[in-house]
């Protein structure tokens, strides 16, 4: 499955502000967001969330964590054919809140081959990003963790260290899509992060936690039009 770059990826992690109904009205103010400017936007809502969320919206529905398992006796595992009929069309892999061995990263990869699922797997330094890569994921995101949910922008602290990870990333592959994260917060992280040679963001708090998040979507989805790709 073909990722439209550039991407916002919206994580909805499990903030209340993110839950049930109001994981809807998100997802629906990232939609409008989208429909009005073009801009390829992707949400992540809860697992339990994922079914109402892809009923009301349009733009495609991530999962925020899949299991390398068969259909059996796996209590408490999250399948690919569970999320896939309650209407995800990719899943996150390996999020600093939910890190996962090499081996396990690789067998949902292939996984998601199998299945039809993006892949988008975080990774939190430059090394990790160009390990992953040669895994052929369809997403690699560089998140480093110290700086989630700070409202500092990796793309402002840490700008050298993005440009590192591409490198490194396209001396193993040069086609996966190239995300960052981590304080993501205002259109300028957005644009600078594309003009370090990302092709998007994964965010979460700057959009869920905004008191406002469909300008903020907005400002992020005009950003992304800013930026010659």
């Amino acid at each position: 499955m073909k990722v439209k770059t550039p991407v916002i990826i919206v994580n909805f992690k499990t903030y209340l502000e993110s839950t049930g109904q109001r994981a809807v009205e998100l997802a629906k103010a990232a939609e409008k967001a989208s429909r009005e400017t073009g801009a390829s936007i992707v949400v992540a809502p809860q697992f339990v969330d994922i079914a109402s969320v892809a009923e009301a919206v349009e733009i495609p529905v991530y999962a925020q964590h899949l299991d390398p398992i068969k259909p059996g006796n796996c209590t408490g595992h999250v399948l690919a054919e569970s999320i896939m009929e309650a209407g995800a069309v990719g899943t996150l892999i390996n999020h600093s809140e939910r890190q996962l061995k090499l081996s396990e990263i690789e067998a949902i990869v292939s996984l998601c081959r199998e299945k039809d699922l993006v892949s988008c797997v975080c990774a939190n330094n430059p090394a990790v990003s160009a390990g992953v890569a040669a895994m052929h994921p369809d997403i690699v995101s560089f998140e480093p963790p110290e700086l989630i949910g700070t409202g500092i922008a990796v793309s402002k602290a840490q700008p050298g260290v993005i440009t590192n990870t591409v490198n490194l990333v396209r001396k193993v592959n040069v086609e996966v899509t190239i995300l960052c994260g981590a304080g993501i917060s205002q259109s300028e992280d957005v644009a600078t992060a594309l003009k370090l040679g990302t092709s998007g963001v994964l965010v979460a708090s700057g959009i869920v936690k905004a008191k406002d998040p469909y300008m903020i979507l907005r400002a992020f989805a005009d950003a992304t039009k800013t930026v010659d790709m």
